[in-house]
């Protein structure tokens, strides 16, 4: 590169070496640039004013501070390197600013701040440009040009004469300055431009500004072109579309497609949707104008704005809460259930008291066939709302209860929302039938889905997959039904509050016959009242000879089968009518199929006969001993669970521990085997509550006594002989009443369980509460 002596624009030497200073803020003057300033402060109006009278002559140097602040030099706030430059025009306004027009003269580099004025003076150094004259240079010039002039047809703020201008100058260090003084650059990078003296390094330093800027005004330029162009495209559309519509309605005919766009912007408004849902339809609605109607997608957006728009969101039914219209509406469809009435009468004085208190989730759990799903619709017709079903038992995918998304193909919402748009009605009574049958696997855990909807605290906004817009679930009223409690998810069950349904005592089975099951069977088969009279006798003989159950559907069955049998007869013309008794009830059902073996099996030593539960209610466990030759072998059978079995080896063990004191002989087990069995052996039995029983049944095979006839047993011992409390105490009582039993034994701490036991019951019965295993030996082997 090959270098000159530094050329001079201007005549240096008339510039004072002594200058005044102005601070510069926001802006950066070059040599032979023309820059506006407008003056406010005291000092600098003081300056101007000055230099003015002498020879217009100051220096511009860049503050690095706010304007508020006034520049010190020795703490480094102003810049080092500035412009002389000449005050072309001056004038000033009313409120004493100076408004200047100033024109750089040349870059001076500060040697010292002089002190006594009011404003800053300087001594300063001039200097001028390095310029060069090889091919770099002249190639730099050209490039940064071609650049300039694209920044210039780029930008609709700067002149096109400005490109013009920077192509006709020939000083490489001038055209720098010009390109720099011109581009939106900060004064911080500017100020770098003003302090390079060599012309190349400047015309380097500016290309890069210059390219930035290019950069950023092409990229704007272009998203500026495609906005504009989906603008026009959309107005073309937009135009073309108005055109098509006014000349179909001139011809009389109409377009299908956009009866059904209106219809549904219609039914939208008319619906009054929340704010989220209504913003959410108005845009699928706008999507779906501009689908065309054999599109895939208009289908699918279809469907979704009929759901939207059918759903129940702000209609709702008016509880009707007369406490007495109530209760004897519930009264009149079920007969007994005191308990659950009860809870719900609480529930509608709640409720007419307070009108906005959240609905409770009621959980009825019982053995099949006891009234819980016809409860749920008992309560509806009480409270006068709508009523609906949901089946939960075998649900196994989330997606049943929360929807599928509408990505999927075929998706539609789960059954929670399916059931509102039945219902009609944002405050129906949902019944889950069957909750604790909820399964899960691969697609998800149906139970968690239903944490949210249960929990009056969350369900105000539930939001289904399908819809993606929350709906308000707290004024539905939700009652879920059970067979068990153990396969509820504990956080399930902990958000609902469970109520009991005992099974029925036999005198409740005959009212109810009576009362429901033979007229609906009566009618059901085209019976009139005169043809057909089923004594109370005759259903006694039914519930303890054909069904000793919990429930009541067995019952129903047979009352069924018996009114086959007389409408058979009658269509034949073999009877007009028919009286059914005891002793004509074989004559349709058959011969008696339960027999009442609980005293012909008791009749041996090593028999003893416990009470078990099982989902379908309580029901009889004999157990059974025998001894034989051997060495202290111990068999079990009759498909045992391990802690029946431990309950087993726990009776044998504490009988060998206190053989003296129960009177047996100490030596029998060293030639013994004996052997513990169960019938119904294809049934699995487990649970620690027939450990009294199976301690019972050794001692009596061991002292060859025999057990009462009529008693029945139940409970968890120790090896200390405790007698310990067992669960499901109501429904092991009612099925020993139902199989005649008239004594029972039962744990001392499960004597607070008889409350919820009927009095009929309790009357029939005689208890007795152990609490070691001593005294239930002593009361059944009457010792």
């Amino acid at each position: 590169m090959q270098e000159k002596k530094p050329s001079m624009d201007y005549n240096t030497d008339n510039i004072p070496k002594v200058l005044p200073i102005l601070p510069l803020y926001d802006a950066t003057l070059f040599p032979k640039m023309v820059l506006p300033l407008v003056v406010m402060k005291g000092e600098s109006v003081h300056l101007i004013d000055e230099a003015m009278a002498k020879d217009r002559m100051i220096g511009l140097l860049v503050a690095k501070k706010q304007e508020n602040v006034r520049p010190d030099p020795e703490n480094g706030d102003l810049a080092t390197v500035g412009t002389a430059a000449m005050i072309l025009k001056m004038a000033k306004t009313e409120d004493n600013r100076a408004q200047l027009l100033v024109q750089g003269l040349s870059r001076f580099r500060v040697k010292a701040f002089q002190k006594g004025k009011s404003y800053l003076v300087a001594e300063v150094e001039h200097f001028t440009d390095i310029d060069h004259t090889d091919n770099e240079t002249e190639a730099l010039k050209a490039n940064l040009n071609k650049q300039f002039g694209r920044i210039v047809q780029l930008s609709p703020g700067l002149p096109q004469e400005m490109g013009s201008m920077a192509a006709s100058i020939r000083e490489p260090g001038t055209l720098a300055d010009m390109v720099a003084s011109t581009i939106n650059a900060t004064p911080e990078e500017k100020q770098l431009i003003l302090e390079i003296q060599d012309s190349t390094k400047r015309l380097k330093a500016v290309t890069k500004l210059v390219h930035h800027q290019l950069e950023i005004l092409e990229l704007g330029n272009k998203i500026q072109s495609q906005v504009k162009g989906d603008m026009d495209k959309r107005q073309r559309e937009y135009y073309l579309r108005q055109q098509l519509k006014a000349i179909k309605e001139e011809l009389g005919e109409t377009d299908e497609a956009t009866v059904e766009i209106e219809e549904y912007r219609a039914k939208i408004t008319e619906k009054k949707l929340p704010e989220e849902a209504a913003k959410e339809a108005e845009r699928e609605l706008e999507r779906l104008t501009r689908m065309h109607p054999s599109s895939a997608e208009y289908t699918v957006a279809m469907t979704y704005l009929d759901w939207l728009t059918e759903l129940p969101w702000n209609e709702a039914t008016e509880d009707r809460l007369d406490i007495k219209t109530a209760r004897k509406v519930l009264d009149e469809d079920h007969f007994g259930l005191e308990k659950p009435k009860r809870r719900i009468i609480e529930y509608l004085a709640v409720r007419k008291l307070k009108p906005d208190s959240k609905g409770p989730i009621l959980c009825f759990v019982g053995p099949p066939g006891t009234g819980k799903t016809s409860l749920g619709n008992s309560i509806a017709r009480a409270l006068g709302r709508k009523f609906h079903r949901i089946s939960l038992g075998g649900v196994r995918d989330e997606a049943e209860i929360r929807g599928h998304r509408r990505t999927y193909v075929g998706a539609l919402p789960g059954r929670i929302i399916q059931g509102l748009r039945r219902a009609g009605s944002n405050n129906p009574i949902f019944m889950l039938d069957e909750i604790d049958k909820v399964g899960s696997d691969f697609r998800g855990d149906p139970s968690s889905a239903l944490l949210e909807v249960l929990d009056p605290e969350q369900n105000f906004s539930f939001s289904d997959h399908y819809l993606d817009v929350p709906f308000d679930l707290s004024k539905v009223m939700f009652i879920t039904t059970a067979n068990v409690l153990d396969t509820i998810p504990s956080a399930l069950r902990d958000r609902m509050e469970v109520i009991q349904l005992l099974g029925y005592t036999e005198d409740e089975k005959v009212s109810i016959a009576a009362r429901y099951l033979i007229p609906r069977q009566r009618d059901a088969h085209g019976l009139k009242a005169k043809q057909i009279n089923i004594t109370a006798g005759a259903v006694r003989r039914i519930i303890a000879g054909y069904t000793r159950e919990a429930g009541l559907r067995n019952l129903e069955r047979e009352i069924a089968t018996i009114c086959r049998g007389v409408a058979a007869g009658i269509a034949e013309g073999k009877i007009k009518k028919a009286a059914i008794k005891v002793a004509n009830v074989a004559e349709y059902l058959g011969p008696v199929k339960l027999q009442a073996e609980a005293k012909a099996r008791m009749s041996t030593p090593g028999v003893a006969m416990g009470l078990a539960w099982t989902p379908f209610g309580g029901d009889l466990l004999f157990i059974e001993a025998t001894a034989m030759k051997g060495k202290k072998g111990l068999t079990l059978t009759g498909q045992l669970g391990d802690v029946m079995k431990e309950s087993a080896t726990a009776a044998l063990s504490f009988i060998r521990a206190n053989a003296k004191k129960l009177g047996i002989d100490e030596n029998f087990f060293d030639e013994h085997d004996i052997h513990v069995h169960v019938p119904a052996g294809a049934i699995p039995k487990d649970g620690p509550s027939a450990g009294v029983t199976m301690l019972t049944a050794l001692v009596s095979l061991l002292k060859n006594k025999t057990i009462q006839k009529d008693l029945a047993m139940t409970g968890e011992i120790t090896l200390r002989g405790q007698v310990l409390p067992v669960g499901g105490v109501k429904e092991k009582v009612l099925a020993a009443h139902r199989a005649g039993i008239r004594t029972i034994l039962l744990p001392k701490w499960n004597e607070k369980d008889l409350v919820d036991i009927p009095q009929k019951v309790r009357e029939d019965i005689k208890f007795h509460f152990m609490e070691k295993m001593i005294d239930v030996l002593k009361i059944a082997l009457m010792q």
